[in-house]
């Protein structure tokens, strides 16, 4: 097993967060996290990226345990998170932000190809390496978010609300990447409101309530559960 979350709880203050969260993530598999607004997702990520720690329960990644690393000795492990809202250098280029991205790394060589790797996803950063970040439409930045954390080469990308904000075509456009980065092998932890798309880009899925795992399995099986329909797809 590549990720193992075991029963961890997340306070803010002396408010619980997430409570006894258990999520298993096996190597190759896009895994979702899905449910409203405060339901714990990105509390969820950020604790698996070391941004927060949890007050109970542990993280393992592949054998090692990370839940009280800094976020810098959990990103060389081979854990990458795209965050909410982007969250690019808006006062640096695009070729600054992925160089950012590979900051931790010292092998120069595999760098410049993981460049390219970068560019072929996401052909419009090689013809903008110049454009200030902050110029760039919500989509380019979302792919340049995207584009950086790839730049650190991870076992692991960790993509919280990719499609928030996006147009509807650019959002199939997002997919579209995802799904062709997961068949490069990444192995990749997905949080959406869009729970339509989660469920058809991931192969098993958990629904958040209010720091809770309500529901989890295979994504076919939720995206036929009643409950899940009537609460996150519409009917």
């Amino acid at each position: 097993m590549l990720l193992n979350v075991k029963d961890i709880t997340v306070h803010y203050n002396k408010v619980d967060a997430i409570r006894n969260i258990s999520i298993e993530v096996e190597e190759g598999e896009i895994v979702t996290l899905i449910g409203s607004n405060g339901a714990g997702k990105t509390t969820t990520l950020r604790t698996i990226s070391g941004l927060n720690h949890p007050t109970t329960g542990e993280i393992w990644f592949e054998d090692q345990r990370i839940d009280q690393l800094p976020p810098e000795k959990i990103n060389k492990a081979g854990i990458a998170q795209v965050p909410e809202n982007r969250r690019v250098f808006p006062y640096m280029t695009v070729a600054e932000n992925l160089e950012m991205g590979a900051f931790l790394r010292k092998d120069e060589e595999k760098m410049n190809r993981d460049l390219e790797g970068v560019f072929k996803h996401f052909p419009i950063l090689k013809s903008r390496q110049k454009q200030m970040a902050g110029t760039m439409s919500g989509g380019e930045q979302q792919m340049l978010a995207m584009g950086r954390a790839l730049m650190s080469n991870p076992k692991l990308l960790l993509l919280d609300e990719p499609s928030l904000g996006l147009s509807p075509i650019m959002c199939l456009e997002i997919a579209k990447i995802i799904r062709d980065i997961h068949s490069e092998g990444r192995t990749i932890v997905l949080v959406e409101q869009n729970a339509r798309l989660a469920l058809a880009l991931a192969q098993k899925g958990y629904v958040l309530e209010t720091g809770n795992i309500v529901l989890k399995g295979e994504a076919k099986e939720l995206r036929d559960n009643e409950e899940v329909k009537k609460a996150y797809l519409g009917g």
